[in-house]
């Protein structure tokens, strides 16, 4: 198999990378090269950014593939760049969407990709089902080969997988909790929530390359286990060997009392509770299984981080932050009593 990936570097994407070539695809990355430090041998790279149309026609203008992925496309205009660079160069153009793009609030907890799509709390999701009707109209009305992959919370062993300020203040989350510091969890806690660890959705990824039978649809891609938020953190904190302290906050005090979106990222996603059916992406790929549970890759997570010091990256602003939330939540207790 020949592919291009646009991107190949992200925590999605290397696993693919690393897959791939173990099993001898002719892989090509088409990215910038900041972050192309630690590729794995045998990836054909194409310097160059993406945005920049014109010159990456010329790089491409006597390659053609199996497969095309964007993985760093958020919005219609990046796209339809896609669109003009790889119509006609390409057996099938894969896009990878969001689960987020899911109906919020969910009229049933269970999610299959029929569920509708729908938003009204994150553009960055609302931008993703715009990608997705793009694709959908080229689809019909053009032939372009597409298939939409929608991930959920996926992580790798550089960053622990949380709910609140997740993208940016892991390392401070772990932190507190070896410094037995209150940790900020979510509503009560109780909500359901789907990690998949990248390893596994590499193999359903894999699964749906050159797959006849993926051309024209949508697929999420996810594991199987649901767990509770509680039980994720006290994951986290059991792996780093110490006692959770858990303060509970309402997603919607979190959501008005920060500058950060948890409009968006909490509301619109991690406040609620997700139960993903796979029945799809098996029917697709027989042979996927995720087998990585919750507490084995929060363990490798943990201990890779704690061996790598330049992933302990201190974020002093949200750790106030967190001592003001819980400060004035005490305040109010105290107020009330009196």
């Amino acid at each position: 198999m020949k592919a291009l990936f646009i991107g190949g570097t992200g925590t999605i994407s290397s696993a693919i990378t690393k897959q791939l070539l173990e099993q001898g695809c002719e892989l090509y990355l088409l990215n910038r090269g900041t972050r192309n430090d630690n590729l794995p041998t045998g990836v054909n790279l194409i310097q160059a950014d993406i945005n920049d149309e014109d010159q990456v026609a010329k790089l491409i203008a006597n390659l053609e593939f199996d497969v095309v992925a964007d993985f760093i496309a958020f919005v219609p205009a990046q796209l339809e760049r896609d669109y003009r660079l790889f119509n006609g160069k390409t057996k099938q153009f894969m896009f990878i969407s969001s689960a987020s793009a899911y109906q919020t609030p969910l009229s049933d907890y269970r999610i299959t990709e029929g569920t509708p799509l729908s938003n009204p709390y994150w553009e960055y999701s609302r931008n993703k089902i715009a990608c997705e009707d793009y694709l959908i109209k080229q689809y019909r009305e053009n032939g372009f080969p597409i298939t939409i992959v929608r991930p959920s919370h996926t992580y790798d062993e550089r960053t622990i997988p949380l709910g609140v300020h997740g993208s940016k203040g892991t390392w401070q989350v772990a932190k507190r909790m070896l410094e037995n510091k209150p940790v900020i969890i979510h509503g009560d806690g109780t909500s359901l929530w789907t990690m998949t660890y990248n390893s596994d959705f590499a193999k359903g990824f894999i699964g749906l390359m050159g797959n006849i039978h993926a051309i024209g649809e949508s697929v999420h891609i996810t594991s199987d286990e649901t767990v509770t938020w509680n039980q994720i953190y006290e994951v986290i904190a059991d792996s780093l060997g110490v006692k959770l302290n858990a303060v509970h906050v309402s997603s919607e005090f979190l959501a008005a009392c920060s500058k950060e979106d948890y409009r968006g990222g909490l509301l619109g996603d991690k406040a609620n509770s997700v139960v993903f059916d796979n029945s799809k992406l098996k029917r697709l790929v027989p042979e996927f299984v995720a087998t990585t549970r919750l507490d084995q890759g929060i363990r490798q997570t943990i201990e890779y981080i704690l061996a790598h010091p330049e992933h302990q990256k201190e974020d002093k602003e949200f750790d106030v932050w967190c001592d003001k939330v819980i400060g004035a939540l005490d305040a109010a207790v105290s107020a009330i009593k009196g």
